[in-house]
């Protein structure tokens, strides 16, 4: 996989990964021939129909619905995790409390990588409001026309240093022009 922001001399061995909130799939795509397998969740049944239909590696990918929140019912024992481009639609109040789902689902010594937007000024859709608790939002019109709000928050490296800091060992957040990186390894300590 041609400029990858992480070191696949980093991933767990045999890449055994759970991915959280897969969407229609374009990251399980990417994912899928550096894995041994991947059990790819999402809560939208529609949108895991239209993940199914991309082209994975034969027999590595398996799709569950599952709320991100609510991991404990998603079977298999996994080495890894991939969060990609959702974190930034959790609220703030509640980062804690997925990010403790899903260490619990995964338990001490698995990696977690996790990438996202970065808000970059003139090219991100502008904020549209904030709310008291910090969230931010952004209008996004569809091809409908119609308008619709969505939760886009967009941590800083020191709010993720000092969120995952206490639960993990090895962790490394990594900025580029329009997006952060963040892996790490889930401490022995729940």
């Amino acid at each position: 996989m041609a400029n990858k922001w992480y070191d696949s001399a980093t991933l767990v061995h045999p890449l055994v990964a759970l991915e959280v909130a897969c969407g229609t799939g374009y990251w399980t795509q990417v994912l899928a021939p550096e894995a041994s397998s991947i059990t790819a969740t999402d809560a939208s049944p529609e949108v895991l129909e239209f993940a199914k239909q991309k082209s994975y590696p034969p027999g590595r990918v398996t799709f569950q619905i599952a709320d991100a929140f609510n991991l404990e019912n998603v079977p298999g024992n996994f080495t890894a995790a991939l969060v990609a481009f959702w974190f930034s639609h959790v609220q703030r109040h509640e980062r804690g409390r997925f990010l403790t789902a899903l260490h619990q689902r995964l338990g001490p010594g698995a990696k977690v990588v996790m990438i996202d937007n970065r808000y970059v000024e003139g090219s991100s859709t502008p904020i549209a409001r904030s709310d008291e608790g910090g969230n931010t939002y952004q209008l996004r019109t569809l091809g409908d026309g119609t308008s619709h709000e969505v939760l886009k928050n967009f941590p800083a490296p020191a709010e993720l240093q000092a969120l995952l800091t206490p639960v993990s060992s090895g962790l490394s957040v990594r900025e580029f022009t329009y997006f952060w990186g963040v892996s790490y390894i889930i401490d022995g300590q729940l």
